[in-house]
């Protein structure tokens, strides 16, 4: 099985702190969530997580004119050059300081960055490649106290910068012979924003009292006369030039503002005058000004305030258009996209991103997070959906296709401590300390069935039979186990025997078996079908905290607090094997901890645990930033993830930094931003299925997947292998060549286009002259093709002939395991409708006496189909039916089909032979059946054959 999971997609959290902004097309919204960037898609309704991390929240995003590229600053002045083109980190720098905010020139080559009192101008990072991508050009001072914001003017000359020191400052990108630098008052708090009017040097500024100020300049833009050097000035300056290009150095410019210029440099200058002034608040009312954005196009002026309303105003009249009050938190980032349609609102305090478009009065996009931390998660069976609850009572429902939430359930009104999905998917049970157990249907959103206890209790767990049937909960305080029926909520029974709180409930997959594990040292298993007698109790070590069957049930694993996981025997009550996992947690030292991490570890365990697709391996996680993968049989340790690099968060640092330490305290303590953040991220709940896994941290819902596609992985590259001469080999018809080398450069469009331009009826000659390296990658592209392109025939003809001609290689160097689903070839998977009709006999060299007719064909690993048929989201079919063992049928040399049920039918196994006919009526409308080649491929479909009589 592989390990090589990587970071797929963040849900749960879709916004944190820093700015928001719109894409050039105005199609998605770019979020700094923590430490990392989410893109929301709102025309395709899909959101995307970057897969880079900084070492601290993300402060400031700065996005370029075309879209192309974007810095991203943290809250330590560390900033990544990101291409959003190949989503990868082009370049790192370190702007020795905190940075307020970044903005690239309307032309893209400049951007400005604020950090303390001064503003730096560096030229843009251009498509050449550079030793440096950042150069700084000019530093201007001014501002006497921190920077706050930026503008630009739309032809790139000028720009503005707002400061808490109530001065507003513009200053010229160029240097400018009529405009001189000084400070623009008028207001009674902190800037909080800018801007400049189309194609103009008039300015707006607003400030956090509500107050907004209209500058108008009486020169434009073209105005504006750039200073030539004169006299000994122009000779200094050209031998200080030479002097550096022989040096090879570079020159910082400082420029220098006067907050009170004399009157004789005013004279034939650029001059502001306020024109009006206006106030956002009605007299008594005292509501912050938080953001603001502007377009200027349109005039439309948006602000938020603290108490989370915002107004729409037209600019310069100051009209009202509207007002709203969308969250009880301050708003603290507004975007505009660039048509003007769409508003992007963020609140840090909930979590909060919407989407708002102000002419429908209506919402694009309204997401929001759980208040609180997550606790629990659990995938559905068909793997779309993860439910999560939270501390804030909320329960949460979301699509890993999209990865938005869809449905959120608030029926709970304490902290939800366990969730699960019932086998069908439909039906979500959670517990909760509110003394309730809940059941929600996904169909209808509703809340059907409530459980409780005859006395009210705390439940710490919740598990669901695999039929559906049986609902148990533990009680933390009673140390108890209920057990209800689904279809009557009634009470059927109250366990027994647990001397302290259960810790964790797990149904046996295969048998009427329910394990309970309590902090009383012991893990009991109770027999449903004996009147839910204990029949075994296994003694542990030290308190059980987390248990969890194998998919098979033969085999038990127990984490407890001495940071060992257990695995028992559940038929004969006797331990297997045991691992140690102390060292692996490997937990950090908080800022108030008095021991070192070294020490901290001993009292720390593992708090979840989940057993792979094939029990072979096990995934565990705690009170640490590392999720571990153990082999069970070897009991070693095979892979360990770190979910977070995120220095903002508590105790993520083995060792704390001594320059910190003084006589008064730790200095980290009286950084606000670290006092609300204030924990670890706590991978409380994680759940492998299939190809992925999920983890509820402190940042949110991360999933890792193995499906993460690399944009860019070549094969054998070299400088010879380039698209002009993949494509000038196909306008040669030499498409054996043209394939090779698209598949050495490896890129996903350019193998398409490939493929798709040999002509049928050459397929099967090319497909004799690829050599065998080959044959395996395009049997691959193959396969991932088949969900979403439209030629699926096109492509079923390429796998024919190739399996054709190569199969025999094929089936000799890999072996047909009888459990675990097919080798790295992959597993063909139709879930749609397939009809098999009487085709020309002997069609072809080898042809199949029958046609097969997929819809809805996808890929997916041998490894994580082996054990469940997966259903389509257009056309679902029943859940939970297993996969009949994949058997080689092949006599001798011949192609040959195997048709053998997967689900309870009573039909035989069928074998189709080329030249042979199908059975004359086998009833198998709509059952899922596994069909095998002699070659070694195979699909699973639901299949109708036609009778004798239709004459098909």
């Amino acid at each position: 099985m592989k390990f090589a999971y990587r970071f797929s997609n963040l849900l749960g959290t879709v916004y944190r702190c820093g700015n928001l902004n719109f894409t050039c097309d105005g199609n998605s919204v770019i979020s700094p969530v923590g430490n990392r960037v989410t893109v929301f898609d709102l025309k395709n309704n899909k959101s995307n997580t970057l897969p880079l991390a900084t070492r601290y929240n993300i402060k400031c995003v700065g996005l370029s004119p075309d879209g192309r590229l974007a810095i991203i600053v943290d809250e330590g002045g560390d900033a990544l050059l990101v291409s959003l083109v190949c989503r990868s980190v082009l370049h790192h720098f370190h702007f020795k300081g905190a940075v307020h905010s970044v903005s690239f020139s309307p032309d893209g080559r400049k951007f400005v960055v604020t950090k303390g009192n001064i503003a730096q101008v560096y030229h843009a990072p251009g498509r050449k490649r550079e030793f440096n991508a950042f150069v700084l050009d000019k530093t201007y001072f001014g501002p006497y106290d921190e920077t706050t914001c930026i503008d630009w003017t739309d032809d790139s000359r000028c720009f503005a910068v707002g400061s808490r020191d109530m001065s507003t400052w513009v200053f010229g990108a160029e240097r400018w012979d009529n405009l001189i630098y000084y400070a623009l008052g008028g207001h009674k708090d902190a800037i909080v924003a800018c801007f400049f009017e189309a194609s103009s040097l008039d300015l707006y500024t607003l400030s956090q009292d509500g107050a907004l100020c209209v500058w108008q300049c009486d020169t434009l833009p073209e105005g504006l006369r750039l200073k030539a050097p004169t006299g000994w000035k122009a000779d200094l300056l050209q031998r200080e030039e030479e002097q550096e290009e022989e040096e090879g150095a570079e020159s910082e410019t400082t420029i220098r503002g006067k907050a009170t210029p004399a009157a004789e440099e005013q004279q034939g200058k650029v001059k502001y005058s306020r024109v009006a002034k206006y106030f956002f608040n009605k007299e008594g009312d005292f509501n912050n000004l938080t953001a603001a954005a502007y377009h200027k196009k349109v005039h439309l002026l948006v602000t938020g305030f603290a108490s989370g309303i915002f107004h729409l105003h037209e600019l310069p009249e100051f009209n009202l258009i509207h007002s709203l009050s969308i969250s009880d938190q301050r708003v603290a980032s507004v975007a505009i996209n660039s048509s003007g349609d769409w508003i992007a609102f963020g609140c840090s305090g909930l979590g909060q991103l919407l989407v708002w478009e102000w002419q429908s009065e209506s919402y694009v996009l309204k997401q929001q997070g759980h208040f609180n931390s997550m606790v629990s998660l659990a995938y559905s069976p068909d793997g779309q959906y993860i439910v999560t609850g939270g501390d804030d009572g909320k329960v949460k429902v979301w699509n890993t296709l999209s990865g938005f939430c869809f449905v959120t359930f608030t029926e709970h009104s304490s902290g939800v401590t366990g969730v699960t999905f019932t086998t069908t998917g439909y039906v979500i049970v959670t517990s909760s300390m509110d003394g309730t157990v809940r059941a929600f249907d996904l169909h209808r959103y509703r809340n059907f069935r409530t459980f409780t206890s005859p006395r009210p209790t705390q439940f710490s767990c919740v598990a669901v039979d695999s039929s559906g049937e049986i609902v148990s909960a533990g009680a933390q305080d009673s140390f108890e186990v209920f057990i209800w029926s689904m279809q009557t909520g009634r009470l059927l029974d109250v366990l027994s025997g647990h001397e302290g709180p259960i810790s964790g409930l797990c149904f046996n997959p295969m048998k009427s078996v329910l394990a309970s594990a309590s902090w009383d040292r012991t893990v009991h298993l109770w027999d449903m079908a004996d009147s839910w007698r204990t029949t075994e109790t296994l003694a542990l070590t030290s308190d059980a905290l987390a248990v969890t069957f194998r998919p098979d049930g033969a085999e038990l694993a127990v984490a407890t607090l001495n940071s060992q996981i257990t695995f028992w025997d559940p038929e004969n009550a006797v331990q297997t094997g045991s691992i140690e996992g102390r060292h692996d947690l490997k937990t950090g030292r908080k800022e108030l901890d008095k021991i070192t991490a070294k020490h901290s570890a001993k009292g720390k365990a593992f708090t979840t645990l989940c057993y792979s697709a094939d029990g072979q391996s096990i995934l565990a996680g705690g009170m640490s930033k590392f999720v571990c993968i153990y082999h069970v049989r070897e009991q070693i340790l095979r892979k360990k993830f770190e979910i977070s690099c995120n220095l903002s968060l508590d105790a993520m640092e083995e060792f704390l930094n001594r320059r910190k330490m003084t006589e008064f305290g730790n200095l980290a303590l009286i950084d606000q931003d670290a006092a609300e953040e204030g924990g670890v991220a706590i991978p409380l709940p994680g759940v492998k299925k299939g190809r992925c896994w999920a983890a509820t941290t402190t940042e949110g819902l991360l999933i890792y997947s193995l499906d993460a596609q690399m944009l860019f992985d070549p094969f054998e590259l070299d400088t010879s292998v380039t698209p002009v001469r993949i494509r000038a080999a196909l306008r040669q018809r030499d498409f054996t060549r043209a394939i090779l080398l698209a598949f050495r450069l490896n890129e996903r469009k350019l193998l398409q286009e490939t493929l798709e331009a040999v002509p049928w009826d050459e397929i099967e000659v090319i497909s004799s002259s690829l050599p065998d390296l080959y044959v395996e990658k395009v049997l691959e592209f193959l396969a991932s093709s088949f969900e979403v392109s439209h030629h699926l025939e096109f492509y079923l003809i390429w796998t024919q002939k190739l399996l054709m001609v190569h199969g025999q290689k094929l089936k000799s160097r890999y072996t047909l395991p009888t459990h675990r689903g097919l080798p790295s070839l992959g597993l063909l998977v139709g879930v749609g409708a397939a009809v098999f009709t009487q085709g020309q006999r002997g069609a072809g060299p080898r042809g199949l006496g029958w046609r097969l007719v997929l819809r809805n064909v996808f890929f997916q690993s041998g490894d994580a189909a082996a054990g469940r048929s997966v259903p389509s989201e257009e056309h679902p079919a029943p859940l939970g039916r297993c996969l009949q063992t994949v058997r080689d049928v092949s006599g001798g040399g011949g192609g040959g089909l195997l048709l053998s049920p997967a689900g309870p039918s009573r039909a035989a196994p069928h074998i189709v032979r080329p030249g042979l006919k199908g059975p004359a009526s086998v009833s198998l409308t709509r059952v899922p059946c596994v069909l095998t080649a002699a070659t070694g491929t195979a699909t699973t479909c639901s299949m109708r054959w036609p009778s004798r009589s239709s004459g098909a």
